[in-house]
């Protein structure tokens, strides 16, 4: 039979197990499974301590047998073998009930999976599968240097996926074959590369680590090329889409804009601004991502775009992740305007346009109001949640679709938005989460890119600490005395906690706002902590305890849209002390007379996160404090993030910090998609200089007139990118 990458398992594997490696790893073809790599690779006497391992671990272990003893059971009939093993740095137990395992003599070296457990404060494996490396069964691979330890599951373990793939890596496999190099031959010779034959043998059957670490480097360029292939040809391809040209008109709103700004832009943002201008002047769509501190003003960089495309006849959308959000984006910007942004009333300018709010919890009638308005053109301002994106929606003449907090949004979303235009529409995405330059150009790597460092003068920064509660308790009380302090002298704080109440499994996310924590990590199993503080419980304790006669009142999910529009007008018009909240306070509220901001659980939320939430005071003329109150140990892992958090303000540090310590899978688009990103051995924080690369050899290749015509491997890669699951994070991200 020939095998081809395409062969199905079911056609080289038993029934079997080609059902379960479909089923549990979704390895469907003799192409997944070459590509489905070792998770990493142990020796004998080497390998991950077992001291490492925590409950509830399924894991794969080579250990060697140390001890084994058999004996009745008191309790009730049958006998329990109990078997230790070592790694020459820690031990475990393997337990089994009325089944004595002969074959499990002392010395022995084997391989051991199972999901870990625990007994009398001992980790334990319990009826673990077993594999001896003592080669009486045929297998050589017990005598390698290197044994291969594979993601496995319960039915598929790392030693069958092992004798599996020595049918296609064995002499009889014919891997030179069965794998055709999609890289050129004189862009291997150009940077060292492997062929990838020779990279998939030593992936999966290596002599040294040496050989490891050049097969991954090959493997590596197989998918950052392949990436950066697919994002050239997107910005080739919006570099020939047909848009409308919205140029800057004298005497509009623009100019309006600028005059009834009550500060002065910074440099970063006039700079910027001209860089918007200019690409809403041309034919050819704008697709930018605009990137900024917390506070560095992109909201109005954002409008003076806007202003200039309702100048020009069109229109402009601002997609927002909340509602508390959208309102107040649009009462910030009918402000701004004044007269100029109520034409068609009584008392607005009829050279102005209109701003309408459009989002989900509107009654009826002004939801079809809000809608006529847009669809008729005369909202040249459309401000929205995700309201905007519902069938019904349509707008005269979309000019421009500005994006806030891009993260928020899956991209299927962000293009029904930007399928609403008669032609492709300019489009602005923004981020208040800096983006580290290998995930800008991996992920957001077919649009242009502006920075915002620089914030407003006159801003009072923020100064931050960690309030551990276990060892320091007394802190906690001082950071009470410190925001009644505050309060004291006419300022406002924030109280932040991960979940509303009622229920310990009441997260935070109810109605528009995210989880409780964005990928934060934990030192330990999650399910031995307590359930996350909330809001309702903590206002309580705070009203009758260290808070007790000052003006307090809570903003949560569960609250109806016109609630928390009211509280969040009564905490702006300072008729508020302290505002207990979830995190729908992250992104955009703007009160500059808040100056504290104590986030409970701090543990619990993510770097980027806990960047964003600090973000919200300090944004007057006054200094401003951020306190992360946590119960986990400084010295832990999780001690010492938010350690870090606290010592920088600066976001592009902090996305770094974030980047090390979230899954990469997440940030390459599973939080995207909600599936696979494909990419399996790229890495973001360590690959930097390769992606690079690969983007230069991807453009290089493109402006050559024929393309990728003289290269047939590499376009079927590309192909197939397009066509797999894994291109959804890509597309229009």
């Amino acid at each position: 039979m020939a095998v081809t990458l395409e062969t199905p398992l079911t056609r080289v594997l038993g029934p079997k197990t080609a059902s379960s490696m479909a089923e549990q790893l979704s390895l469907h073809t003799v192409r997944d499974l070459l590509r489905h790599y070792p998770r990493r690779y142990a020796s004998r006497g080497e390998m991950a301590r077992l001291d490492d391992l925590e409950k509830g671990d399924r894991v794969t272990i080579l250990a060697q047998v140390k001890s084994v003893n058999t004996r009745r059971m008191r309790q009730r009939h049958g006998t329990i073998t109990e078997v230790t093993v070592g790694d020459g740095a820690g031990s475990m137990t393997l337990v089994f009930f009325n089944h004595r395992h002969a074959h499990l003599r002392q010395g022995a070296w084997g391989l051991f999976a199972g999901t870990v457990g625990s007994y009398q404060g001992k980790l334990q494996f319990t009826h673990p599968d077993c594999h001896l490396l003592d080669g009486d069964n045929g297998d050589d691979d017990w005598a390698r240097a290197l044994v291969p330890i594979y993601p496995a599951s319960k039915d598929v373990s790392s030693w069958v996926i092992q004798k599996s793939l020595k049918l296609l890596l064995g002499p009889q496999g014919n891997l030179a074959g069965l794998v055709e190099d999609p890289l050129p031959e004189e862009m291997r010779t150009r940077h060292g590369i492997l062929p990838l034959a020779a990279a998939l043998l030593d992936i999966h059957r290596p002599t040294t680590m040496a050989d490891v670490e050049r097969a991954a480097h090959r493997l590596k360029w197989d998918e950052a090329l392949t990436l950066q292939l697919t994002l050239a040809a997107r910005r080739r391809a919006a570099a020939l889409e047909p848009g409308t040209a919205r140029p800057r008109r004298a005497g509009g709103l623009l100019d309006a804009v600028d005059a009834a700004l009550p500060f002065a832009l910074t440099e970063g943002q006039r700079a910027v601004g001209e860089e918007l201008a200019a690409e809403l002047d041309r034919d050819q769509p704008m697709h930018r991502l605009l990137q900024g501190e917390v506070g560095s003003g992109k909201t109005v960089v954002a409008l003076r775009a806007m202003a200039q495309v309702v100048d020009a006849g069109g229109q402009a959308a601002l997609l927002a992740p909340t509602e508390v959000l959208a309102a107040q984006h649009a009462r910030g910007i009918r402000e701004l305007l004044g007269p100029l942004g109520r034409a068609g009333e009584l008392d607005g300018d009829p050279a102005g346009t209109r701003v309408t709010l459009l989002t989900g919890s509107l009654k009826a009638a002004a939801k079809r109001e809000a809608r006529a308005e847009v669809a008729e053109g005369r909202a040249g301002i459309v401000v929205g949640t995700h309201a905007l994106l519902q069938e019904g929606v349509e707008f005269a003449d979309l000019g421009l679709v500005v994006v806030d907090e891009q993260h928020r949004f899956g991209v299927e979303q962000r293009d029904a938005l930007r399928a609403k235009g008669n032609r492709p529409p300019h489009v602005l995405v923004m981020t208040a989460t800096p983006i580290p330059r290998t995930v800008a150009m991996t992920v957001y790597g077919d649009l242009e890119i502006s920075t915002l460092r620089q914030l407003p003068s006159g801003r009072g920064g923020v100064s931050s600490s960690v309030v551990p509660v276990t060892e320091k308790r007394a802190w906690l009380d001082r950071a009470w005395e410190r925001l009644r302090e505050e309060v004291a002298a006419g300022r406002q704080a924030y109280v932040v906690c991960p979940r509303i109440g009622d229920s310990p499994s009441d997260a935070a996310g109810a109605d528009d706002e995210p989880e409780d924590a964005d990928g934060a990590p934990d030192d330990g199993p999650r399910g031995d902590r307590r359930p996350p503080l909330a809001v309702l419980d903590i206002a309580e304790l705070l009203r009758g305890g260290p808070l007790a006669g000052l003006r307090l009142d809570v903003l949560h999910g569960r609250l109806t849209p016109e609630e928390k529009d009211a509280r969040m007008r009564a905490f702006a018009a300072r008729e508020i002390d302290v505002l207990v909240a979830t995190t729908v306070v992250e992104v955009g509220v703007d009160v500059p007379n808040a100056t504290v901001m104590v986030v409970m659980d701090a543990d619990r939320f993510g770097v980027s996160q806990l960047h964003q939430l600090r973000g919200r005071v300090a944004r007057g003329q006054h200094p401003g404090l951020c306190l992360l109150v946590t119960d986990a140990s400084t010295s832990s892992s999780t001690g010492q993030r938010l350690a870090a958090v606290a010592a920088t303000s600066d976001g592009f540090e902090l996305a770094r910090l974030d980047l090390e310590t979230r899954r990469e899978g997440d940030i390459l688009g599973a939080a995207q998609s909600g599936r696979r990103s494909g990419v399996r051995m790229l890495s973001l924080l360590e690959d930097e200089e390769l992606i690079a690369t690969a983007r230069a050899e991807a453009t290089a290749l493109l402006e050559n007139e024929r393309g990728l015509a003289d290269h047939p491997g590499l376009a079927t890669e590309v192909a197939r990118l397009a066509t797999d699951e894994r291109a959804e994070w890509l597309e229009k991200a």
